[in-house]
């Protein structure tokens, strides 16, 4: 793909679309969403449960991570964002998933909003990627 003779003007295309304001706002709430993810255990009142305190500390810094390289270079992290979604999926299930986790309504309520907000920013992001919502076209 590097050497695609449209190269540079596809990378342009992508961070003008990333320069809107709408795609600002999202990758803005993604990174907190992330933020919030990896220090919910805390806020929420879990961090006992050391194998789901370590999965969102992981899982939030990624998706924060992720949020802030496709904010800052959309052009060439586009093709991250699938990943953002599949994060937030992770969120969503991970207190059923992770092993010897004892639930509370506080953590699962966390982890489905949490969750679900990053599945739907992420799917927005790689929906703008993919051209889909790109109006300037």
């Amino acid at each position: 793909m590097h050497a695609h003779p449209d190269i540079v003007e596809m990378r342009e295309r992508y961070d003008r679309m990333g320069e809107q304001p709408t795609v600002q706002v999202t990758d803005g709430l993604m990174m907190v969403a992330g933020l919030y993810a990896a220090a919910s255990a805390w806020i929420i009142g879990f961090a006992d449960q050391t194998a789901l305190a370590t999965t969102n500390l992981i899982c939030g810094l990624a998706v924060a991570l992720l949020a802030m390289a496709l904010g800052s270079a959309y052009g060439r992290t586009h093709g991250l964002a699938f990943v953002a979604p599949l994060l937030g999926l992770w969120l969503f299930v991970s207190p059923w998933l992770v092993s010897g986790v004892d639930t509370s309504v506080s953590m699962i309520w966390s982890h489905v909003i949490v969750g679900a907000i990053v599945f739907v920013l992420g799917v927005a992001t790689a929906a703008m990627g993919s051209g889909l919502m790109d109006r300037s076209r």
